[in-house]
């Protein structure tokens, strides 16, 4: 993980509970919730509450970082229409994966607001149509929730797969974007 500075950032209608927000100087580098599954040490302490100056790894939290309060502001408005077209403008920073795991995190960014892809589908947009376990494993170290949307992914026959967020925040993303879940 890069040199970051953190941030703790709460969704207006408080349905997700805490997120914690990461910039490197190079971009937004992060955006976990509370209990992610592959959530870094740096941001586990910074969840907790515990001091940084106790880790090795460089970071400040609620700091006034550009990258940040960017992202605090499109996160916002993002949350207040989130079913309306919205397209993050923050820098992002995704140095922290493998080429493999950049080129599935990029191909993400492609997938509209009310849109779902199957894993399948994400492996041959990227030109790796044998490769869906690899996407699905780089579909969930996907750093910067929300964002980079990994909860627009579905398993191949529209059912909700995993998210490392929690189906919970999965199920309320896609439907404050305008998805309707089929009922079973």
């Amino acid at each position: 993980m890069p040199q970051c500075t953190f941030l703790v950032y709460r969704d207006p209608k408080n349905l997700l509970g805490r997120i914690l927000l990461a910039a490197s100087d190079l971009g937004l580098c992060g955006v976990w919730f509370e209990g992610h599954r592959h959530l870094p040490a740096a941001a586990q302490l910074a969840f907790s509450g515990s001091p940084f100056s106790a880790s090795p790894v460089s970071a400040q939290l609620f700091s006034d970082h550009p990258f940040l309060l960017q992202a605090q502001e499109e996160l916002d408005r993002y949350f207040s229409k989130p079913a309306k077209p919205f397209t993050f403008d923050v820098p992002l920073d995704l140095n922290q994966g493998t080429v493999f795991q950049q080129k599935v995190w990029l191909a993400l960014l492609n997938i509209p607001a009310g849109q779902t892809v199957s894993y399948q589908s994400l492996a041959q947009r990227i030109g790796q149509p044998k490769a869906v376990r690899a996407i699905g494993a780089a579909v969930g170290r996907n750093p910067i929730s929300i964002v980079v949307p990994c909860h627009r992914v579905l398993g191949a026959d529209g059912s909700l797969t995993g998210y490392a967020g929690g189906l919970e925040r999965k199920k309320i993303l896609l439907a404050g974007e305008g998805f309707r879940l089929a009922t079973p």
